[in-house]
């Protein structure tokens, strides 16, 4: 493996499965010979944003973060670090587990809610998997600078990104959700 695409976002073109990943805007945290790990930043959990609504007592949005152990929840957050376990992402955001410091973090006022982004479950690939499917055009990867991956996103994320990408881009951000209708 020559190159990485950590710290970079994968558009994914619709398909007529719709699966998880149809019209995903994912950041990919790690990639490495070893395989690809990321989180989809646009498409929320309404089942698990209501299990943590019911829990901290006012509105949490929750994302798939993917199909891979969705028992399991990650935070992105921005800004300065409350737990001494995390992954940087870059300068101003960083990756955590830590359920405990974080919930304890935004209870006692030290973190803000607003710069936190919580998934369940996250995208992996196997050795090789991910550039395979960038061959395939299964997924456009780009440069996004200046995104906010705490603010709440959804399919206007996926479609913005795709305008700017522009060209052959426009057709498919234009295109209808269920392509099977075009």
């Amino acid at each position: 493996m020559n190159h990485s695409y950590k710290g970079k976002i994968l558009i994914s073109t619709p398909d007529i499965s719709g699966d998880i990943f149809s019209r995903s805007v994912v950041l990919v945290i790690e990639h490495n010979e070893s395989g690809a790990f990321g989180l989809i930043l646009n498409k929320k959990n309404s089942q698990m944003s209501s299990k943590f609504k019911d829990f901290f007592d006012f509105k949490i949005e929750v994302y798939d973060g993917g199909p891979v152990e969705n028992d399991k929840v990650f935070f992105i957050v921005k800004g300065s670090k409350v737990t001494e376990i995390y992954t940087d992402i870059t300068d101003e955001y960083y990756l955590t587990e830590d359920i405990e410091r974080i919930i304890n973090a935004v209870l006692s006022n030290e973190l803000d809610i607003q710069n936190i982004k919580i998934f369940s479950g996250y995208s992996g690939w196997a050795p090789n998997q991910l550039d395979t499917e960038v061959q395939r055009k299964m997924w456009t990867v780009v440069d996004v600078y200046n995104l906010d991956y705490t603010l709440p996103n959804d399919q206007t994320l996926w479609k913005s990104i795709m305008q700017n990408l522009g060209g052959e881009f426009l057709l498919w951000a234009n295109s209808p959700g269920d392509i099977s209708l075009n």
